[in-house]
C-alpha cells in the first residue's frame, strides 16, 4: 500500500469542511539623470589622465561636477560607485538598503526529522517519478519528507504538515509536492493555504482531481455560492468516476451549508448510489446520504443508509484482493427473542 498522501481517501468527505504587475516602479531608459555620472569622449571637460590612467593633481574638477556641491553618498567610496567592495554594504543604511519595506522576508521554517528507517523507495511510483527533475541528493530528501507526510496525515496532521513544507521549500515547482501540502493543510483546516496549493497543483499539472478538495476548500472559508461555483466550472464527464463522486459529496455540503437540504439531496442522487454493490467511494457516499436523509427528518431510511455505508466498508476492508467492486448481499436472519435462542457456542460468558 502507498504511503503518499495523494489517494482517494484523503478527499473531502464533504460532510465537514472541517496582484498586477508592477508598472511604474521600473527605471526609465534613456539619457543619465542629472547627477549621474556622465559618459562622454575624451576631452570633453572630464579631467587628462597621466601615463598611469589616474587623474593629474593639477586638473580641473570635471564639467559634470562643476558648480554641484560634493556629495557623499554612503554607497560609494572615493566618489565612485563601490562595486565589489564588500565593506560598502555595511555603510548603507536599512533605509538605503530596502527604502520601500518590500524586501520579502521568509519565514524561518525548522525542517523535522526523518527517522532511520524512511527511505525514498516507500513513496508512491508515480511520485517517485515525478521528483526526476531534481539533484538525486535532493529528490531523497523531498522524498522522504513526503512519505512521513503521508505516514502522520490520519495521526499527526500538524506534523506531516511541516513534512510537507519542507518538501515544497526544496521543491517548490513539483506537482505532488505542492499537492502533498495542500492535503495536510486542509487536514489542519487551514482551508485558505490549502486552496491556494490546490490552485497552484492544478496550474502545474494541468489536472483537475483535487476539484472536489477545492470546493471543501471554499466552503471552509464560508463561501459556499463561490463553492458551488466553482464545482460546475468543470463538466463532470471529464472527471474519473471517483472524483465525480467526490465532488458530489462536496456539492451536497455546499448545499447544506445554504440549507437547502433537497438540493443537497439531489446532488448525491447519482448512478453510483448503488446499495448492491461496494465500490472503493461508497460508504463515503452512503454515509453522506444518510446525512442529508437525517437533515429532512427522514430517520428511517437514514438507518437503513448508515447501516449500509458500514456494511461496504466491513466488505471492503475484509477483502484481500485487488478488486475495487465488491458485490454486496444482504441477508435478513430471524433476531433470537432471548438469550435462550442462541447457539450454544454463542452463549455468553457468565464469568
Amino acid at each position: 500500500m502507498s504511503d503518499t498522501p495523494r489517494n482517494e481517501g484523503r478527499r473531502p468527505t464533504g460532510g465537514r469542511p472541517g496582484s498586477g504587475r508592477p508598472g511604474a516602479g521600473k527605471p526609465a531608459s534613456g539619457k543619465p539623470a542629472e547627477g549621474r555620472p556622465y559618459r562622454g569622449k575624451p576631452g570633453d571637460g572630464k579631467p587628462a589622465r597621466g601615463g598611469d590612467g589616474k587623474p593629474r593633481a593639477s586638473d580641473s574638477k570635471p564639467a559634470w561636477k562643476k558648480d554641484k556641491p560634493d556629495e557623499k553618498r554612503l554607497w560609494t567610496k572615493g566618489g565612485a560607485p563601490a562595486r565589489g567592495d564588500s565593506s560598502a554594504r555595511e555603510r548603507e543604511t536599512p533605509e538605503d538598503r530596502d527604502p520601500f519595506g518590500i524586501r520579502s522576508v521568509r519565514a524561518f521554517h525548522e525542517a523535522p526529522e526523518v527517522p532511520d528507517d524512511v527511505t525514498p523507495k516507500q513513496l508512491d511510483r508515480v511520485a517517485l517519478n515525478e521528483l526526476k527533475t531534481l539533484s538525486k541528493e535532493n529528490a531523497e530528501g523531498v522524498a522522504k519528507h513526503l512519505v512521513m507526510a503521508a505516514r502522520l496525515i490520519e495521526t499527526d496532521p500538524e506534523l506531516a504538515h511541516q513534512h510537507a513544507i519542507s518538501a515544497a521549500r526544496r521543491a517548490g515547482r513539483i506537482g505532488v509536492v505542492r499537492e502533498t501540502l495542500a492535503i495536510t493543510a486542509y487536514a489542519i483546516e487551514d482551508y485558505a493555504l490549502a486552496l491556494r496549493e490546490l490552485r497552484t497543483y492544478r496550474r502545474i499539472t494541468g489536472r483537475d482531481d483535487q476539484l472536489p478538495m477545492m470546493v471543501d476548500s471554499e466552503r471552509g472559508l464560508g463561501r459556499p455560492e463561490k463553492a458551488l461555483e466553482l464545482g460546475r466550472s468543470v463538466p463532470r464527464s471529464s472527471l474519473s468516476v471517483p472524483v465525480q463522486v467526490e465532488l458530489a459529496i462536496a456539492m451536497s455540503g455546499a448545499r447544506l451549508d445554504l440549507g437547502n437540504a433537497e438540493a443537497a439531496l439531489n446532488e448525491l442522487q447519482i448512478p453510483q448510489l448503488d446499495p448492491e454493490t461496494a465500490f472503493s467511494y461508497s460508504p463515503g457516499l452512503f454515509d453522506a446520504y444518510a446525512a442529508v436523509l437525517e437533515e429532512l427528518g427522514r430517520n428511517e431510511e437514514a438507518e437503513e443508509w448508515y447501516a449500509r455505508a458500514e456494511v461496504a466498508s466491513d466488505a471492503l476492508d475484509a477483502d484481500d484482493g485487488d478488486d475495487e467492486v465488491i458485490e454486496v448481499i444482504e441477508e435478513e436472519f430471524d433476531e433470537p427473542e432471548s438469550v435462550e435462542d442462541l447457539p450454544a457456542e454463542e452463549e455468553p460468558d457468565e464469568r
